[in-house]
C-alpha cells in the first residue's frame, strides 16, 4: 500500500517465523534487540512503524522473560537513544476482561505477558510523541507473500469448519473487536501522513466469539456447530468504541468477515496451504517449538 502511494519501503526482520524474504522492497536482516544496528540506520528513514514483537498470549507465555526483552526492552533502549517518533501496534487485549463499550480513557486490565508488554510500549510510544493503535482481534489473509496465521479465531474456525465440518464454540459469551489485517495496513499507510501523539482503538466491529458461528452456518450450511458451556481458558471479554478513530482518519474499515473466510476456503480447497497443520501457521506452537531447540542445544552443550 505505501509503494503504490509512491513511498520508498525498507523491511528491517530477522525472518522468525520464514526462510526467505521475496517481496520486492529493500530489504535489511536484523533483529530488534540489536540497538547498535537500528541507532546506526535509523536516520535515512522519515518514519518507522515498529511491526517487530511476539505477539499472542500462548506464544508470548512460552518465555515471558524473552518477551519482555523483545516487546519493551528493545523498544525503550532504541527510543532512549534516538527519540523518535514512531508507529506503534498495540492491542485491544490491554483492556482485559471488562464491560461496557469501552474508550481509549477506559481503564487497561492487561491479562497476559502480551498485553503487559504491548501496553508498556504504548506508554514509551507516546511519551516520545509517538502514535500507538490498539488493534482488534485480526483476521483475514493479508497480501500473497505473508504468512497466514491459522490460529486468530476467525481464521482458525474457517480452518475447522472446511475440514472437519464441525465447530466447537468454548463458552462463546467473549465479546472481542474484530478487524481485517488487510484494513490494518491501510491505517498505517494514512498514519505516515499524519502526526498524532495518541492512541486510537481499531475495529470494524464488536462480535461475540459464539455469533461467528452463524457466519460459518451460511457459507457451509451443513456445518455442526456445537457451543460447550464452560469456563473458557481466555478470560478477555470486551467491546471498543471506535468514535475516536473514525473522526481522526479518513480510512474506515472494509472488509468483512464473511469475504475473508471465502478467500481462506478457497485457498484451503486448492491446497494452496499444503499443510494447514505446520506449527508455522500458529504462533505459540512455533515459538515453543523454536524454544524447545534452542534449550535442548543448551542443555547438550
Amino acid at each position: 500500500i505505501l509503494m503504490a502511494k509512491r513511498y520508498t519501503v525498507t523491511v528491517f526482520d530477522r525472518l522468525l517465523y520464514e526462510d526467505r524474504f521475496l517481496k520486492n522492497v529493500p530489504f535489511i536482516f536484523g533483529d530488534i534487540r540489536d540497538t547498535d544496528q537500528l541507532v546506526a540506520i535509523h536516520a535515512k528513514y522519515d518514519t518507522i512503524i515498529w511491526l517487530a514483537a511476539l505477539v499472542g498470549d500462548g506464544a508470548c507465555a512460552q518465555d515471558p522473560e524473552l518477551t519482555y526483552e523483545v516487546n519493551y526492552h528493545a523498544l525503550k533502549r532504541f527510543l532512549d537513544k534516538t527519540n523518535r517518533k514512531i508507529i506503534y501496534p498495540s492491542t485491544c487485549s490491554v483492556y482485559g476482561a471488562q464491560e461496557g463499550i469501552l474508550t481509549e480513557q477506559s481503564p487497561t486490565n492487561p491479562l497476559s505477558v502480551y498485553a503487559e508488554t504491548k501496553l508498556l510500549g504504548e506508554k514509551l510510544v507516546l511519551q516520545k510523541g509517538g502514535l500507538a493503535f490498539r488493534l482488534g482481534t485480526l483476521f483475514g489473509v493479508g497480501d500473497n507473500y505473508s504468512r497466514l496465521r491459522l490460529d486468530l479465531v476467525v481464521n482458525v474456525l474457517a480452518y475447522k469448519a472446511l475440514a472437519a465440518k464441525k465447530i466447537t464454540v468454548f463458552g462463546g459469551e467473549q465479546w472481542r473487536p474484530v478487524l481485517a489485517v488487510s484494513d490494518v495496513a491501510e491505517y498505517f499507510a494514512e498514519a505516515v501522513t499524519r502526526d498524532y501523539n495518541d492512541v486510537f482503538n481499531l475495529s470494524k466491529s464488536n462480535i461475540r466469539v459464539k455469533d461467528l458461528a452463524g457466519i460459518y452456518k451460511n457459507i457451509i450450511p451443513d456445518l455442526a456447530v456445537e457451543i460447550v458451556d464452560s469456563k473458557f481458558e481466555d478470560l478477555r471479554n470486551y467491546q471498543v468504541s471506535t468514535e475516536k478513530s473514525d473522526k481522526n482518519f479518513i480510512f474506515k474499515p472494509k472488509v468483512s468477515i464473511e469475504s475473508e473466510v471465502h478467500r481462506m476456503m478457497n485457498l484451503l480447497r486448492e491446497r494452496r496451504i499444503k499443510n494447514p497443520l505446520d506449527p508455522i501457521y500458529y504462533n505459540t506452537h512455533f515459538v515453543k517449538a523454536t524454544l524447545d531447540k534452542i534449550w535442548a542445544f543448551e542443555r547438550a552443550a
